[in-house]
């Protein structure tokens, strides 16, 4: 096998790098980029280039700021300078035809992530025999402002223009364009279910994961309330004439004195989808659990503990968890049977576990148990040892990708997490992706749910008293 070898897609020849029977194509073109007179418009096609693309290095990341705080000595972040943002890579294996494919959507809550963090590396899926695939997308004002003249969900247009690219040209690397799984985490898995909800992206996808990815999308005024304080301290009116006009970094900036102090319950809105006639005509947790599309979702235990330190839980007060119940139209009885299920926890715990069930696991739960088609349904809940996160949102990252070995899994998971459980769970994605079935039974009557710890099992989901007494959109 050839150290350089080479594909020629639509666009032009494209060079690469292989190694141990692994194929890699880096920083693709899948758009134009999204800056000058793109800026704020749809992703607009990418242009052809003359002779041999060098496809060995990530493309640019989309602009952002790192993880602030103690979110940011945890999560990493990469930065790559340049415009040429909306980039493809693909991992394949040597002498692939006819492969499935999978393709990877980082989350980042809308306005963080890129494909170029080591954790993202698709070497495992290609091992297998999956072409793996992975694309960046608009981000944050970029890519989820509401804006008078500019057409809404940037960021799930560029998802949608990234899958259309996928179909088009993954047989160059011997992927089979009918075996696409669209898979994402946090927010990434929301925009797996804006594709879903989308009957044209639905179209292209054969199965979907959705790991700890929020389904519900927001008015025009609710998702457009940070576009509109934003616009307020930078002094100019939302739309996309007066957002063109300044800086991504200074919109960056503008956001980072928006948000400082918020969490997500509280403080200064964030970036969501919107519900939109073009982009996204009904919200993905209304559309979920009617399609046929096979679908593997869940969330982790304790999602709640990178959202809040050990210190903000411990701040939290009685009217503190009230105030919440009331904002989450959540009944006092559910407060009441939280506190039953977990009959030691502080109340700063019984608020985190309520934002977890109320955002990730209840709509989930809802989603597989109304949809006809197989639903897998997931419960990640091995315990990292690092500053008490427990099941923490993202902890399942390095075990999905079987990269434990990565330093940027050690800031979560520690040196000495289970290989075994990550060799399994990376082995049941792959299943799924491959055939359609992870190896567990679909979520029916029986409830039946995968729990990932230090022992794999099956069997009812547990805690539905408090689930079922959460209302369907908090």
């Amino acid at each position: 096998m050839s150290a350089h070898p080479q594909v020629t897609i639509s666009t032009g020849i494209l060079k690469g790098e292989a190694d141990a029977g692994i194929r890699r194509f880096l920083g693709i073109p899948y758009a134009a980029p999204p800056f000058g007179a793109n800026r704020f418009h749809e992703p607009q096609p990418p242009a052809a280039w003359e002779g041999v693309r060098d496809a060995t290095a990530f493309g640019p990341t989309a602009p952002q700021l790192p993880y602030p705080g103690a979110i940011g000595e945890l999560l990493g972040s990469v930065r790559i300078p340049g415009d040429d943002i909306l980039t493809a890579n693909v991992w394949s294996p040597e002498g692939a035809a006819g492969a499935p494919v999978v393709l990877w959507i980082h989350g980042g809550a809308f306005e963080r992530g890129a494909p170029a963090l080591p954790g993202y590396d698709g070497t495992a899926f290609a091992r297998a025999g999956v072409v793996f695939a992975s694309i960046g997308y608009r981000l944050g004002s970029e890519g989820f402002s509401v804006l008078d003249g500019a057409p809404r969900n940037l960021g799930l247009r560029d998802v949608a223009a990234g899958l259309e690219w996928v179909h088009r040209e993954i047989s160059a690397f011997g992927g089979d364009p009918a075996r696409i799984t669209v898979m994402g985490e946090s927010a990434g898995g929301s925009l797996v279910a804006g594709l879903l909800a989308r009957d044209d992206s639905r179209a292209l996808v054969s199965r979907a994961i959705i790991q700890s990815g929020p389904l519900q999308a927001q008015s025009a005024q609710k998702a457009g309330r940070v576009t509109a304080q934003l616009a307020k301290r930078l002094g100019i009116r939302p739309t996309r004439d007066a957002f063109a006009a300044v800086a991504p970094d200074e919109l960056l900036e503008a956001r980072r004195q928006h948000a400082t102090g918020s969490s997500p319950l509280g403080g200064a809105p964030g970036f969501q989808l919107t519900i939109d006639p073009e982009s996204l005509p009904r919200s993905p947790h209304d559309v979920l659990a009617s399609i046929e599309t096979p679908l593997l979702i869940g969330s982790n235990t304790d999602e709640y503990r990178l959202w809040f330190t050990p210190e903000a839980l411990a701040g939290v007060t009685e009217l503190k968890l009230f105030a919440a119940r009331l904002a989450l139209r959540i009944p006092a009885r559910a407060i009441r049977a939280y506190r039953s299920a977990w009959p030691g926890a502080s109340t700063g715990e019984i608020f985190g576990q309520v934002a977890t069930d109320a955002i990730l696991r209840a709509p989930a739960t809802r989603v597989a148990t109304a949809k006809p088609s197989p639903t897998y349904l997931y419960e990640f809940a091995w315990q990292s040892p690092v500053r008490d996160l427990r099941a923490a949102h993202a902890l399942e990252l390095g075990f999905v990708f079987d990269r434990l070995a990565d330093a940027e899994s050690h800031r979560l998971a520690g040196p000495d997490a289970p290989r075994e459980l990550a060799a399994a769970m990376n082995a049941d994605w792959i299943r799924f992706i491959a055939t359609g079935d992870p190896g567990w039974p679909a979520f029916d009557e029986s409830r039946t749910t995968r729990r990932y710890d230090t022992r794999i099992s099956d069997g009812p989901q547990r805690r539905q008293e408090p689930l079922d007494l959460l209302p369907l959109s908090p």
